[in-house]
């Protein structure tokens, strides 16, 4: 995981409908930290800080220290709601976490030597199943992504969790399965030519047959 980036936000006194529009309209975003088992704190963030962070991938995986009048919490995103129109961050909730903690948290997944797939080089689709993975990590040790390494990937071939390399202390959310990931799906043209060929050799491998049978018997004449 990245370094822990430092954020300076301003407290808001209460919460309500008319206080979020107003500290949306100073151009900042409503923000909430809550857990840890200290009550919930009303946060103000800079709206143009907090959108480019909010729209970046690792964004969930990120652990921050906010200082909120001298006083630093360290969180985690967990939620953030986003302008139905202009997509911009409306409200962001920061869950409190403490040093040594274990959390689950959902980490983007990267393909990597997609070139060095023999099911991609013949014109194979990569079929991502999971985009994220559910891993419980160390706060501490929360990798920014999972990387699946393609080499050797042919048609018909599926990634699965236990064939991915996990950092030392983190490992999946689901336990009682070896779900997949992704796997490597022919197209349909490459289909098509793998069904006629099937075809042709069944075909062929019937007269095959017929052909080495023996004749049957000539019947007497009456």
């Amino acid at each position: 995981m990245s370094d822990i980036t430092t954020l300076v936000a301003q407290p808001r006194d209460r919460a309500g409908k008319g206080v979020a529009r107003a500290t949306r309209r100073e151009g900042r975003v409503p923000a909430v930290i809550y857990g840890g088992k200290e009550p919930p704190v009303l946060i103000a963030l800079e709206l143009k800080d907090m959108a480019r962070r909010a729209h970046g991938a690792s964004f969930f995986t990120h652990l921050l220290e906010i200082n909120v009048d001298g006083k630093k919490h360290r969180v985690l995103p967990r939620d953030v709601q986003f302008h139905p129109l202009k997509d911009h961050p409306i409200h962001v909730d920061f869950l409190r976490v403490a040093t040594g903690a274990t959390i689950e948290v959902a980490v983007p997944v990267e393909f990597i030597n997609q070139e060095a797939s023999p099911g991609l080089k013949r014109g194979g689709v990569l079929n991502i199943v999971r985009h994220e993975v559910e891993l419980i990590c160390p706060v501490e040790a929360i990798p920014e992504h999972i990387t699946i390494d393609m080499t050797g990937f042919d048609v018909g071939d599926s990634v699965h969790i236990g064939q991915v390399k996990l950092p030392p202390g983190v490992t999946p959310a689901i336990t009682d399965r070896d779900f997949t990931i992704a796997t490597v799906t022919a197209p349909s043209g490459l289909k098509s030519a793998d069904a006629a060929a099937d075809a042709a050799e069944a075909e062929t491998a019937a007269a095959a047959k017929a052909a080495s049978a023996p004749a049957a018997p000539a019947k007497a004449g009456k």
